[in-house]
C-alpha cells in the first residue's frame, strides 16, 4: 500500500469511528445525562456516570483532532518537488550571485550544518545542501525508527487488548461477587474502584481452613469473612510469612497471588496481564512508607500514622496523628516511638500545646529532653518512663510569677537536693525538697546579702536556725519570715557584743528583749564574718547526683550509642539547637586533632582512643580537648555541672558564706570527671582485653583529680569562684588597698628603705638623689606596681586552696609563701597607723 492509500484508509477509519462515537452520544449519553435519579444510591452512581461521560468526550475530541491532522497535513514529498523545480532553474546560483557581499558574512553559520564546508565550497552548493541534507537524513531516522515501531506496535496493540478483555472481566468478576453477598457485606465493602483478583470459594485455601470462612482478595485489601462479621487488612500492610496470615503461606498460589497484588497496590499501578511477567516482583519490601489509621486496641487507636514501616509495625522515622490533637513526629522502633522524637499535646481548655522534644525508650520518654508547657514554663532534663526523673531545670518566663529550679526530680516532683531562684522575691533556696516542697535543712540567700540557714517542712520553717544580717551580726535562734526575731536566741555583733535573751516583737513598740549583753569581748569576731553554711547539712557527694547518676547509666550500659544519644547533656539551650543537634549526630561525625592523629567523637572512636592517650603529656591534651567539646561526654558531663554551679552560686547566690561549699564541690567535680574517665578507660580496655595500668607515680586519685583534672575545669567555675572570694576576703583587701596608698606617700628614700632597696649608705646625699632618679627608682616603682592588685587577697587564698598538692614545697609554694608575707605585711602597717592616729586622737 502506498503513502496516498495509507492516508486515506486511516482517514476513513478515524471518520467512521467519530460518527460513531456521535451516535453514541445521540443515543445513550444526553438520554441519561437528561435523566438525573432521586434516591442516594442513584446520585452516587450518577456521579460516576458524569465521569464516564467527561471521558467519552474527551476521547471523541481526541479522534476529531486526529482526523484534522491527518487531512490538513503538508507532505515531505510536496516539499522536496517544490525544491527540485527550484533548483531546475538555477535558482541557487542566481540568489548567491546577486547577494554575493552578503553571504561572505554568513560562512560561519553555514559551517554548523556542514562539517564538510571549506572556503572552496561554493555558496549556491552550500545552501542546496543544507536545505535538503537534513531533511533526507531526518526521513533516514524515520526509516530507522518506524522498523523498530512496527514491532512496538503490535506489542501496542495486543496490550491494549488484553488491558480491555482483563478490565472488564475484572468489573464482570467483581460486579458477580457484589449480587452473592449480601447487602450488609455490599454496603462496607463494594467501592467502584475496588476489585475482585480471588476468591477462596474460587480457589481454597487448605482443607484445615474453617468452610463458613471466606477469603476475598481485592487490589487494595484482603477481608476474611467469619459468619456475619468481617476483617479488611490494607495490603499495603499485610506481610506474609511465617508469623502473619499462616492460613494463607500453606497454599503457595494464594501466597504468590498475594505478594504480587502488595507490590503492586505498594507500587500505585496494576500490571497487565495481573501476574506480570513470570517471577517479576514476586517479594514486596519488608520496609514500607505509607499512611495508616489504626483501628485496634492499643495506644495508636485511631491514629493515623505516615512514615516508614519494617514488617508490618512503625519503624523509622514517621508521624502519628490522634484525633484529640496529639502528634508525635519522631523515631520508631518495632511499633513504639524509640529515639528522638518531637510530641505536641493540646491542653485542655486552651488554646496552647506542651511540647516534648527529647528522646524515646520502647514508647516512654527516657533520657534528656526539652519540655516547652503551654503555661511559659520550660523544662530540660531527664525523663524517665513519661516524667521528670533525675537532674533537671524548669524555669517559668511569665511575667505573674517568674522562677527557677535546678535540681533533682523523682517522679515529676522536686525531690532530694535542688536550688529555687524566686526572681519576683529575689531569693534563692538552696536544700532538699519533698514532693514540691521545701522540705529539710535549707539555706536561703536574699538579694540584700541577708542570708539564713534553716529547717522546713512543707515549705514552712520549723525550728531554730542561724540568720546572717548584711552588718555581720550573727543570731542564732527562732526568727519569722519576714526576719523578725522571736522567742530565745542569741545576737552575735560584728564588735564582739553578744546579746542572748528573749525576743519579742510587739505592734506599734518594735523589737524588744529581756537577756544579758555580753561586751567583755570588745574586739571584731573573726569568726562571725567567716561563718560557713551548708557544710553538714549537705554533703558534697550527695549535692548532685543526678547528674553523676546519669552518667554512670550511661558507662554501666557499655557507653552504647543509643544511650549516648539519650545522654545529650546541657549543652543544648533551646528546642531549635536540640533538633539541629539531633540531625548532626545522626549525619557527622565532629573531628578535632590531638597531636597528628584524628580523632571523632562517635563513642566507639572515643573509647579507642582513650587507650592511646594515657601517658601525662598526651591526656592532658586529650582530656582538654574532650572537656571542651559538646559532644564528648566528659565535656556533656562538665557543661551540666556549670549550669549547676551557675545555679548556685551566681547572682543573688554570689554570698560570701557560701565560699567553702562552693570551694569543696569544684574540687569534688575534679574528682568525679577523673573518676568517671577512668571507668572509660577501664571499658575501653575490657573491650581491647586488656588490663588498666598500675598508678607507677605513687599519686592517688584524689592527687591525679587536682593535678590533671582540676587547672582543666577551673576556668568553667572561676568567674563565680573569684566573686565569692573577693566577698569573703573584702575587708583584708580593702585593708591592703589602703595600705598601698599610704605608701604611695611615702617619701623617695623612705620608699626606698621599707621595700628594702639598695641604701648605698656610703654615697653623698647628692648622689643618692642622683641614684634615686636613676636604677634603684626605676626598683621600687616597679616593685610597687607589682604590688597594686585590687584583689590580692581573693587571689592569693584562691591559689592556695585550689595549688596542685604537687607543688606544696616547691618553687611555686615558696613565691606564694613571700607574696602571702608581702600582704600580711601591708595590713599590718595599715593597721598599726591606724592604731597611731586612734590614739593621737585620742590624746
Amino acid at each position: 500500500m502506498c503513502a496516498a492509500e495509507a492516508t486515506a484508509s486511516l482517514l476513513h477509519v478515524e471518520e467512521n469511528f467519530s460518527a460513531c462515537l456521535a451516535r453514541i452520544d445521540a443515543l445513550i449519553f444526553k438520554p441519561l445525562l437528561q435523566a438525573e435519579p432521586s434516591d442516594q444510591k442513584g446520585k452516587e452512581n450518577f456521579k460516576l456516570f458524569l465521569l464516564l461521560n467527561d471521558r467519552f468526550q474527551a476521547l471523541w475530541n481526541l479522534t476529531e483532532e486526529n482526523y484534522r491532522i491527518v487531512k490538513q497535513k503538508c507532505s515531505t514529498s510536496e516539499y522536496f518537488v517544490t525544491f527540485a523545480n527550484y533548483v531546475v532553474v538555477h535558482g541557487f546560483e542566481h540568489a548567491t550571485k546577486s547577494k554575493s557581499e552578503a553571504w561572505k558574512h554568513h560562512k560561519t553559520v553555514l559551517k554548523q550544518f556542514l562539517t564538510d564546508f571549506t572556503s572552496e565550497t561554493s555558496m549556491s552548493l552550500a545552501l542546496y545542501t543544507v536545505l535538503h541534507k537534513p531533511i533526507r537524513d531526518h526521513i533516514e531516522q524515520y526509516i530507522l525508527l518506524l522498523t523498530k515501531l512496527n514491532e512496538v506496535l503490535k506489542e501496542v496493540g495486543a496490550f491494549l487488548e488484553s488491558f480491555i478483555s482483563q478490565v472488564l472481566d475484572e468489573a464482570c468478576f467483581t460486579k458477580t461477587l457484589w449480587k452473592s453477598l449480601g447487602y450488609k457485606f455490599t454496603d462496607m465493602l463494594c467501592v467502584p474502584e475496588r476489585r475482585l483478583l480471588e476468591d477462596s470459594r474460587n480457589l481454597p485455601i487448605s482443607a484445615s481452613t474453617n468452610r463458613s470462612d471466606r477469603i476475598l482478595l481485592f487490589d487494595d485489601v484482603l477481608v476474611l469473612i467469619q459468619g456475619n462479621s468481617f476483617q479488611s487488612f490494607d495490603l499495603k500492610l499485610v506481610w506474609v510469612d511465617e508469623n502473619s496470615l499462616l492460613f494463607l503461606s500453606s497454599q503457595a498460589v494464594w501466597q504468590w497471588k498475594l505478594n504480587q497484588a502488595i507490590r503492586q497496590a505498594l507500587n500505585g499501578k496494576r500490571d497487565f496481564p495481573l501476574w506480570g511477567k513470570t517471577g517479576e516482583g514476586t517479594e514486596p519490601p519488608s520496609c514500607r512508607f505509607f499512611t495508616y489509621v489504626f483501628r485496634l486496641e492499643s495506644k495508636f487507636k485511631s491514629a493515623s500514622y505516615e512514615g516508614e514501616w519494617h514488617w508490618g509495625k512503625p519503624h523509622g522515622k514517621g508521624t502519628v496523628k490522634w484525633r484529640d490533637g496529639r502528634n508525635h513526629v519522631g523515631d520508631f522502633k518495632e511499633g513504639l516511638e524509640h529515639g528522638f522524637g518531637i510530641c505536641l499535646v493540646p491542653r485542655r481548655s486552651e488554646d496552647r500545646y506542651d511540647c516534648y522534644k527529647c528522646h524515646w525508650y520502647e514508647g516512654k520518654m527516657r533520657g534528656y529532653g526539652i519540655c516547652e508547657y503551654g503555661n511559659d514554663m520550660v523544662y530540660k532534663g531527664y525523663f524517665k518512663d513519661n516524667v521528670r526523673q533525675g537532674f533537671g531545670i524548669l524555669e517559668n518566663h511569665s511575667a505573674e510569677h517568674p522562677f527557677k529550679y535546678t535540681g533533682q526530680w523523682e517522679n515529676d516532683k522536686k525531690n532530694g537536693y535542688g536550688v529555687w531562684e524566686d526572681k519576683d522575691r529575689g531569693e534563692r533556696y538552696i536544700g532538699t525538697w519533698l514532693d514540691d516542697h521545701k522540705h529539710g535543712q535549707g539555706i536561703v540567700v536574699t538579694q540584700s546579702g541577708v542570708c539564713y540557714q534553716r529547717t522546713f517542712h512543707a515549705d514552712k520553717m520549723v525550728g531554730s536556725g542561724i540568720l546572717l544580717l548584711e552588718d555581720d551580726s550573727v543570731y542564732e535562734g527562732n526568727f519569722t519570715e519576714d526576719l523578725t526575731f522571736v522567742g530565745k536566741g542569741k545576737l552575735s555583733f560584728a564588735n564582739g557584743f553578744i546579746l542572748e535573751g528573749t525576743f519579742t516583737n510587739k505592734s506599734g513598740q518594735g523589737l524588744q528583749t529581756q537577756g544579758i549583753l555580753n561586751t567583755s569581748n570588745e574586739q571584731p569576731d573573726e569568726r562571725i564574718t567567716k561563718t560557713q553554711l551548708g557544710l553538714k547539712e549537705f554533703p558534697v557527694e550527695k549535692r548532685w547526683k543526678g547528674i553523676y547518676d546519669q552518667f554512670l547509666e550511661f558507662v554501666h550500659s557499655g557507653c552504647k550509642e543509643e544511650t549516648e544519644e539519650s545522654f545529650t547533656g546541657f549543652h543544648i539551650q533551646t528546642s531549635k539547637e536540640l533538633r539541629k543537634s539531633q540531625e548532626y549526630l545522626f549525619c557527622h561525625r565532629w573531628e578535632y586533632h590531638v597531636g597528628t592523629e584524628d580523632v571523632s567523637w562517635k563513642i566507639e572512636d572515643i573509647l579507642e582512643e582513650l587507650v592511646h592517650h594515657q601517658e601525662l603529656e598526651s591526656l592532658q591534651r586529650y582530656l582538654e580537648k574532650a572537656l571542651k567539646s559538646s559532644l564528648h561526654p566528659l565535656g556533656k558531663l562538665l557543661k551540666a555541672l556549670t549550669i549547676a554551679f551557675q545555679a548556685t552560686y551566681s547572682g543573688i547566690g554570689a554570698n560570701r558564706h557560701l565560699l567553702t561549699m562552693a570551694q569543696e564541690e569544684v574540687k569534688y567535680y575534679a574528682k568525679k570527671i577523673w573518676e568517671f574517665y577512668q571507668g572509660l578507660l577501664h571499658l575501653a580496655l575490657e573491650q581491647k582485653g586488656q588490663m588498666p595500668a598500675k598508678c607507677v607515680d605513687g599519686e592517688t586519685s584524689d592527687q591525679k583529680a587536682c593535678s590533671v583534672v582540676l587547672p582543666l575545669i577551673l576556668p568553667c567555675f572561676y568567674p563565680e569562684l573569684f566573686m565569692l572570694y573577693m566577698l569573703y576576703h573584702e575587708r583584708e583587701d580593702d585593708l591592703y588597698c589602703q595600705g598601698i596608698v599610704d605608701l604611695s606617700l611615702f617619701p623617695d628614700i623612705k620608699l626606698l628603705e621599707f621595700l628594702d632597696v639598695q641604701k648605698h649608705s656610703s654615697l653623698s646625699p647628692f648622689q643618692r638623689r642622683s641614684l634615686i632618679k636613676d636604677k634603684c627608682f626605676l626598683s621600687a616603682t616597679e616593685c610597687l606596681q607589682k604590688l597594686i592588685i585590687q584583689h590580692l587577697g581573693a587571689e592569693i587564698h584562691l591559689i592556695r586552696d585550689l595549688m596542685d598538692p604537687t607543688n606544696q614545697g616547691g618553687l611555686y609554694d615558696f613565691l606564694l609563701t613571700a607574696l602571702e608575707s608581702c600582704y600580711e605585711h601591708i595590713q599590718r602597717m595599715r593597721l598599726h597607723q591606724r592604731e597611731n592616729c586612734h590614739l593621737s586622737h585620742s590624746s
